[in-house]
């Protein structure tokens, strides 16, 4: 798929904003745990990813009712749906001066359309030292999702299925999608967030 940059300022991927705060002090804290100065890009964009994958748990998978959005926020309880974790991501990243932005797909909510459909939240970074961006997605695995970091070929946590009304959008965000702030700052139960009030396509 070609992405394509909201922004052609890439200055616009290091921006730091109410979601993505990385001079909070819990932020800074982890930062300093997870780098250090002689790490690649391609190695820090890896540990920051596979410690948000692995390491902050998934509302729905933990069956949580607590809805997170603040990185700050999701790193010091270390939960969130989705479009939390990609908050974060994008924080930790984005401190390093790693380019990060918020991908989206539109996918089947549970196991077949007539359950609806749900907007997903992914990130995609620029990678310097190889010149291009890339689309990982720290969503949390579990049986059925593999995600990996993977700078030759994509290793998604889902495989969108046109056919069944599924799409990739193409854009690299330069914020979270406001849709998905939306439904973050209105609920307050994640679970039934999640079963009822994810927006459907962007």
């Amino acid at each position: 798929m070609n992405m394509i940059c909201e922004s052609e300022n890439i200055n616009d991927y290091l921006l730091e904003m109410n979601e993505v705060n990385y001079s909070h002090p819990k932020i800074k804290e982890k930062v300093s745990e997870l780098f250090h100065e002689y790490q690649s890009d391609i190695e820090k964009a890896k540990v920051a990813f596979e410690y948000v994958r692995d390491e902050i748990s998934h509302s729905w998978d933990i069956q949580s009712k607590r809805v997170t959005c603040y990185a700050s926020e999701v790193l010091q309880l270390k939960e969130g749906i989705c479009y939390a974790k990609s908050h974060l991501l994008a924080s930790l990243l984005r401190s390093q001066g790693i380019p990060t932005g918020f991908c989206y797909q539109r996918l089947m909510l549970f196991d077949t359309p007539e359950k609806g459909y749900c907007i997903h939240a992914l990130n995609a970074i620029f990678l310097k030292s190889v010149n291009k961006w890339i689309r990982i997605d720290a969503r949390g695995n579990k049986e059925g999702v593999n995600a990996q970091f993977s700078i030759e070929e994509e290793r998604l946590a889902f495989t969108v299925n046109e056919e069944l009304g599924e799409k990739d959008y193409p854009i690299i965000y330069s914020k979270p999608h406001p849709k998905t702030l939306i439904v973050l700052e209105e609920h307050t139960d994640a679970l039934e967030m999640y079963k009822h009030y994810l927006p459907e396509s962007l």
